[in-house]
Formats: C-alpha cells, structure tokens, sequence
C-alpha cells in the first residue's frame, strides 16, 4: 500500500524500482559505490590535484624547522651509515660535481622531472586507464600524506646543510634554477624537511606504474630506470641520505596498502576500463 508502480514490458503492474533498491540488490550501499572504479571526471581531478599540493605545500612549510633538532637527526643518521658501511654520499657528492655538464643537468632533473614525470603519469593513467585511475591516485596520496607526519616527527637536515660534513651544495656553486631549498628560493621551502624523500616515493610510484601497465618494452624500462636514476640524483647533488630514499619507499608501501584495503585490489590489477553505467530496463511511456 502506498507503493508507486510502474508498466512492465508485459503490461502488468509492479512496484517502482528506486536507486536504494537497486544498491541492495547489486549489494552495494554508499560505501560500495564509493569504492566502485568510475571514469573520473576532468574537472574534479585537476581542482582536486591543485587543492592538494597546495595543501601539501602549506602545511610541509608550515611545520617549524627545528634547525638544531635536524641537524642533530642529520648526525645521528650520518653516524648509522657509517655503522651500516653505506655512508658514500659524499664520495659520490665529489665525484659527480667534478662533471659540470653533469651535476647542472642533475640540479634541472632534481627541481623539474619530480613534477613532470609524476603529472604525465597522471595524465596517462586518466586517458589509458580510468578504471585503475583513482586507486593509483589514493595511492599516490596517501604517500605524499604520510611523509607529511615524518616531516613534523623526524625534521631533518640534507647532507648540503650539515656542520663540517663538506658536502658540496651544487645549486649554489653552480648557480643554476634548481631546488627550492637552495639558493633564491630557499626562504619558501622548508629546507628541514628531508625524510623522508618524496622525489623517491613519487618516481617509484612513477616507475612502478608504469612498469605494470606500459605494453611497450622500452617503456617498461624506462619505468624501471626512472626512480633509480631518481635516487642517484638526491645523492649526488646532497640533497637527500640513502636512508632517506628508504623512508620514501616506506610511505609508498603505505599508500599501496591503503589502496589494497579500499579497493580490495592493488592499482594494476584493477580492469583498465570503467563499465558503462547500468541502463534501466523500464521502457520509458509512450514508446
């Protein structure tokens, strides 16, 4: 009593299906059709991307600097390098800065390619693979998030910034646009903020997409060869310890296993196509 009814092919009378019916049928509720793949939506995702990195920005600026508290945790990380026997940074530092054809270009990889890479990826996973879009995007969220509490937890120094350590600052010394914790740019950076390495995790997470999904055999390589040339440039150019190349694999690990909780599946795994959305099977009246 009290039912809608609707005309069925037949002619017969029955009650009106609702959307709240039809998610209890297919067992979804909201939490389902949250968790869904779906085509994302253009506009969505770059007010989205924009919101995010600016909020990303504000708050990693935002956290104090510590300086005597990062450079005392920059110590401390140097001292278990040595004890680890992996403590080659600055022997690579030199050594790289001797090639100056090759340090400037690792300054402009460092202070350009994190942002480039990562977006066309981005792109690519949007216009290639809707389905698997937006569990790689959590995934490449929940990364850049947790490394937001090592910043405030661990603030830590770049070997470039240690006391008596002779590391060499290659932007200074070489005066090119790099990154913005040195040189002119190093008042709108938070310069403390080193661990863990987000170039790391961001170009892993570039590479290992790329990996998984690319068809192409070159590209794969590519994919594999990114976020190791990546780590090789934090440490010539002393900006970043190899531990810190670990934290950065740690919030990445992280950001996977939040997807895997969501989505039930890893990124690459998911269909690469969204399904259309489902079609009523009421004849519309009239026809």
């Amino acid at each position: 009593m009290g039912e809608s009814t609707v005309t069925t092919l037949e002619g017969q009378q029955g009650p009106a299906a609702s959307p709240m019916a039809d998610d209890r049928r297919d067992g979804r509720g909201l939490l389902g059709r949250m968790r869904a793949p779906r085509r994302p939506r253009l506009w969505f995702e770059i007010l989205l991307i924009a919101v995010s990195y600016w909020t990303y920005s504000l708050i990693r600026n935002a956290v104090p600097e510590q300086r005597a508290k990062a450079l005392s945790n920059a110590d401390w990380i140097w001292r278990t390098e040595h004890h680890l026997s992996i403590a080659v940074e600055q022997s690579i530092n030199h050594a790289v800065n001797s090639v100056t054809w090759l340090i400037v270009g690792m300054n402009y990889y460092y202070a350009t390619l994190h942002f480039i890479v990562t977006l066309g990826v981005l792109v690519w996973l949007f216009r290639r693979h809707p389905g698997r879009y937006a569990a790689a995007r959590l995934t490449l969220f929940a990364t850049t998030a947790v490394a937001l509490v090592g910043y405030y937890l661990f603030p830590l120094a770049p070997p470039r910034l240690m006391n008596g350590s002779h590391f060499v600052d290659t932007v200074m010394v070489h005066h090119t646009w790099g990154s913005m914790a040195s040189g002119d740019l190093k008042h709108m950076s938070n310069q403390y903020a080193a661990m863990p390495s987000m170039h790391i995790g961001w170009s892993l997470w570039c590479g290992m997409t790329i990996f998984t999904l690319a068809s192409a055999p070159w590209a794969r390589v590519l994919g594999l060869l990114y976020p190791a040339l990546t780590l090789v440039v934090i440490v010539s150019t002393a900006n970043h310890f190899w531990l810190d190349a670990v934290g950065g694999m740690t919030c990445l690990a992280f950001g996977f296993g939040l997807a895997r909780v969501w989505y039930g599946a890893l990124p690459h795994t998911m269909p690469r196509l969204v399904p259309a959305p489902a079609t009523s099977g009421v004849r519309p009246p009239g026809t």
